[in-house]
């Protein structure tokens, strides 16, 4: 059963997750937490609800199916709070009215917990004048910095801390203020930054070409003299833009890289691979994405995500005959997109633009976690070609068992309300399926526009006790951490990987590691890429991936590294390198740095 083999287990489960009405407990194990969830997505069914509550319980017991934080906190309880960790707010249209009714949108969805992706790309460059009105625009980061106080204010008690991320497009006059904005340890904490980078403007680097800064002329004063045709942020058609100025390729590129190298922001993302490999791209353009970066969404999308543990499916563990119990992973994927759907329709939702969304897609995420630990577990080094193999498989296990209940699910309850068959099957990664699916999508349709994401799972895997989290390296093999309270202090807990605590229980030396046992300071930033890359083409979601960089790495070399995900087929990178900023941030107790939906300080309220 689901008992806790570390302190800090039995503390996030007590603190985040243990259904309480005041001070009167209203659970006495980690088993009463698993069938309260189980009863509540059950209770959607039509019938056979006793029957599938108990088939939820089964997949979720012993920590097997990890659903996101704020199902497990929130679903069966009587908290007014939505199920969903993270979404991405709508099109911000440039008149004060609009940007300020956005703020109010975006105060109420941090309000009921959820992060929040806002694309800021839309608002005039500084120093422009509004075509109508004569005034001058502060532009794109002068706003952020209200969402950042905003979020500051409502969530500055206790343990919560709020999610956000700002995204700006490459072409965007105001994108080299945008980069520096973190500069300064001070500014837009509760942020993370990312650009949003097209293909153009990668072969504009590889070319050493000019690269124009433009903004839609309909919104701009006076005209032009040079314009360039594009579809700008929150439009589907291309429109007349204004160039404001012309900048070399790579000396912007350059700038984004340096500003990430000394701050760790912003990210990049590839937008147009988004959107060309999005499976609703006959009717969405998309342009941000949740706090961490694995489900990109279109205006007022939803995420809800869930991660099959990797570590409950490997069989005699740390021997000759460890092998993965494929079938498991498999059953346990399938029946997690049943759960999954479900909470799409029991969760509350802060705007009813959320709700709309969310139930015409049917957008879900199902991942892993634990895969760093089950391939210790296998004796696979992190960094080898079998590891990034089995990863491969096991990513298309859950993709092909989850597009299965999909499948399933829509010949009962109906494909989701935006399906349309001759456009969702033309899709790219709808088009790489095994013929069977995509046959089987054709008779029946799918419940679910997309179904596989890989989140951080930063709580949910410390629950877990303590596995190593999503798709990243194993942190360390024993190490200390501190916690914010909900008094607002911090307590600090000694984590102790379960693999590493399995050998050393075993009678291993724990000075003898065998060669499996590494650590994510132990491998280069490019095993970080070459893992992800192996696994983006089963996701068609996103994959939530921090690269780490040792202190000292050359900057060319950095540099590379973004050229080589891009080259690699991924939707984004994000790294982070020990640096002067972010020391001083979590060393000093300078503000603290931006949280994300799967943080430990932010789930479970």
């Amino acid at each position: 059963m689901s008992s806790f083999d570390s302190e800090i287990s039995r503390f996030i489960w007590e603190a985040k997750y243990r259904y309480h009405k005041g001070d009167q407990f209203c659970e006495a194990s980690m088993e009463d937490s698993w069938r309260r969830v189980a009863r509540a997505l059950a209770g959607i069914e039509a019938r056979d609800r006793g029957r599938w509550a108990l088939r939820f319980f089964r997949n979720l017991v012993d920590f097997q199916f990890l659903p996101g934080g704020r199902i497990l906190a929130g679903a069966g309880t009587d908290h007014r709070v939505t199920l969903f960790n993270c979404f991405v707010m709508g099109t911000i249209d440039d008149s004060m009215a609009a940007i300020f009714e956005r703020l109010k949108e975006s105060a109420l969805t941090m309000q009921q917990g959820g992060g929040i992706g806002c694309d800021f790309s839309t608002l005039r460059p500084a120093g422009s004048q509004a075509q109508h009105t004569g005034t001058i625009a502060s532009g794109p980061v002068s706003f952020m910095r209200i969402w950042d106080a905003t979020c500051a204010t409502l969530l500055s008690t206790g343990s919560r801390r709020g999610a956000m991320m700002a995204t700006l497009r490459c072409d965007h006059p105001d994108i080299e203020r945008f980069v520096d904005a973190k500069r300064d340890p001070r500014e837009l904490r509760h942020f993370n930054l990312s650009v949003l980078v097209s293909d153009r403007f990668m072969v504009a680097i590889e070319r050493d070409e000019d690269w124009p800064l433009v903004f839609p002329e309909r919104m701009l004063d006076g005209h032009g003299s040079e314009q360039v045709a594009c579809i700008w942020s929150g439009a589907t058609t291309p429109q007349p833009c204004r160039v404001l100025k012309r900048i070399r390729a790579r000396d912007l590129w350059r700038k984004i890289m340096r500003a990430t190298y000394d701050c760790a922001e912003p990210g990049v993302l590839f937008s147009d691979r988004i959107n060309t490999h999005n499976n609703l791209y006959y009717r969405e353009q998309i342009s941000a994405t949740n706090p961490c970066g694995e489900i990109p969404l279109p205006a007022y999308g939803a995420c809800n995500l869930g991660s099959v543990n990797l570590m409950r499916f490997v069989q005699a563990p740390l021997t000759e005959r460890a092998e993965l119990d494929w079938a498991g992973i498999a059953a346990c994927s399938a029946v997690g997109v049943r759960m999954l759907d479900n909470v799409i329709d029991l969760s509350r939702y802060p705007l009813p633009a959320q709700k709309k969304q969310a139930q015409g897609s049917r957008r879900i995420g199902i991942g892993i976690t634990g895969l760093a630990d089950a391939l210790i577990a296998l004796g696979l080094h992190y960094d080898s070609e079998a590891a990034r193999a089995l990863a491969a498989r096991v990513m298309q296990t859950v993709r092909d068992a989850a597009c299965q209940a999909s499948i399933e699910l829509a010949a009962e309850k109906g494909a989701f309300a935006h399906f349309s068959r001759g456009a969702y099957l033309q899709g790219i990664d709808i088009r790489a399926l095994p013929e069977a699916l995509r046959k089987g999508i054709a008779e029946h349709g799918i419940r679910n526009s997309h179904l596989t994401a890989i989140a951080p799972t930063g709580t949910i895997s410390l629950l877990a006790n303590g596995i190593s989290s999503g798709v990243e390296p194993v942190f360390d093999f024993r190490h200390r951490r501190r916690v914010l309270t909900a008094n607002g202090n911090y307590r600090e807990f000694e984590i102790v990987d379960p693999v590493y605590r399995v050998w050393c229980t075993r009678g291993g030396d724990p000075q003898q590691l065998p060669a499996a046992f590494v650590s994510a300071q132990q491998l280069s930033p490019l095993a970080h890429l070459r893992m992800q890359a192996a696994l983006q083409p089963y996701v068609d979601n996103a994959i939530s991936k921090t690269v780490n960089i040792p202190e000292h790495y050359p900057f060319s070399e950095f540099e590379s590294l973004y050229r080589e995900a891009f080259t690699l087929g991924l939707k984004g990178c994000t790294t982070f390198r020990p640096n002067p900023v972010t020391q001083a941030i979590l060393t000093s107790g300078g503000p603290a740095p931006a949280s994300h939906c799967c943080d430990i300080e932010r789930e479970g309220e």
